[in-house]
């Protein structure tokens, strides 16, 4: 009997299986992507408007101030309008002054020229009366002047006031402590650790030697005179004439006087009950003593163990070297200038009133 053929089929149960899944997958992957997209546009619409929403308003501010500059430019050309405006009525204004003043610009100059030729005459003949009464009173006193005082050609300084050398005997004190190098505070702490050559280069000490030489130059040759230098200890000028009266006679003393002087640097504290002391052991006693000091004293012994010395102990200082000077003996004191001893000036002239002297308070540039 013959077989029966089996009849073969297109499509067997394994690729409908294939066909299928494949199907399925690609349903699968379309849900997926749908729902991607679905998440992406619920979330961007919000925050999309947020962001325009702000650059509407950047827009709208811009737009404002925008606005606001344009009015204050606009304010600002009408304001330069004005003030151009104004400028130009000025300019207008001066110049008709200066024309209305040209017309009278010839009379006038004639007048001041001639008021100041007038002027002029009058300053010459003034000066050259000031000049003969000058030469006359030099002079008068050339002829009881021992020795010459050289004033670098600044002409005749001789300008002081109130100060009287008269009397037979004179005593000059020269204060030569560390302050005699400087007017400030500063500058004295510099220079008292220089070199003595330097200190003798202080301009405020050459001003007290050339003030000294001029008073030198002043003194009589029939009268007796000492000078004595102090700082920390009293001494003569010139060694071994303490306690003596020395003659001025032809001037030779006094111009070694000047000499030690410039050759001596400031140094230490001030004694200045030390120096007044010297008036009384000197026999007979001075009939006038001239003082050259810018400060009061800081100390009362040659030795002090204080460091520092304060203004109530300068005054207690000083009062107590006033006691020191002799009764009826004029003091005449030149003060030099020193920072912070405000009450020097007043000490000091109190002292010279009650001894029937003077004050001077000498300047930068004499003598």
């Amino acid at each position: 009997m013959a077989r029966r053929r089996r009849e073969s089929q297109v499509f067997s149960m394994s690729f409908l299986d294939c066909m299928s899944c494949g199907f399925g997958a690609v349903i699968l992957l379309f849900m997926i992507i749908n729902a991607q997209v679905r998440e992406t546009t619920e979330d961007d619409p919000d925050s999309r408007m947020a962001e325009t929403h702000k650059l509407e308003v950047e827009i709208l501010e811009g737009r404002k101030n925008m606005v606001l500059a344009k009015n204050t430019i606009e304010n600002l050309e009408a304001k330069k309008e004005s003030a151009q405006g104004q400028i130009d009525q000025v300019l207008a204004l001066l110049a008709e002054l200066r024309a209305e003043l040209s017309k009278y610009d010839n009379d006038t100059l004639a007048k001041v020229e001639r008021v100041e030729s007038l002027q002029s005459d009058i300053e010459t003949l003034e000066a050259e009366v000031q000049r003969l009464l000058k030469l006359a009173a030099e002079q008068e006193s050339e002829g009881d002047r021992i020795r010459e005082f050289d004033d670098k050609g600044q002409g005749s300084r001789q300008y002081l006031t109130g100060l009287r050398l008269d009397g037979k005997r004179t005593l000059i004190l020269v204060d030569r402590s560390a302050s005699m190098l400087d007017d400030t505070i500063v500058n004295i702490i510099r220079r008292r650790n220089m070199p003595d050559a330097d200190k003798l280069r202080s301009v405020k000490w050459r001003q007290v030697v050339a003030s000294v030489d001029w008073l030198t130059a002043q003194i009589r040759p029939d009268t007796e005179f000492q000078i004595y230098m102090f700082n920390n200890t009293a001494e003569p000028v010139i060694k071994g004439s303490g306690g003596t009266w020395l003659t001025a006679a032809d001037g030779t003393l006094l111009d070694e006087a000047v000499r030690v002087l410039r050759g001596t640097p400031p140094s230490n504290g001030t004694n200045m009950r030390a120096a007044f002391a010297v008036a009384r052991e000197l026999k007979p006693a001075p009939d006038n003593i001239v003082l050259f000091a810018d400060g009061l004293p800081t100390m009362s012994a040659p030795v002090s163990n204080r460091s520092t010395v304060s203004s109530g102990q300068r005054v207690s200082l000083f009062r107590e070297a006033v006691r020191e000077i002799p009764g009826n003996i004029p003091v005449n004191v030149l003060l030099y200038p020193l920072e912070g001893d405000f009450e020097a000036p007043i000490l000091y002239w109190a002292m010279t009133f009650e001894t029937g002297g003077s004050l001077i308070s000498v300047s930068r540039d004499w003598p």
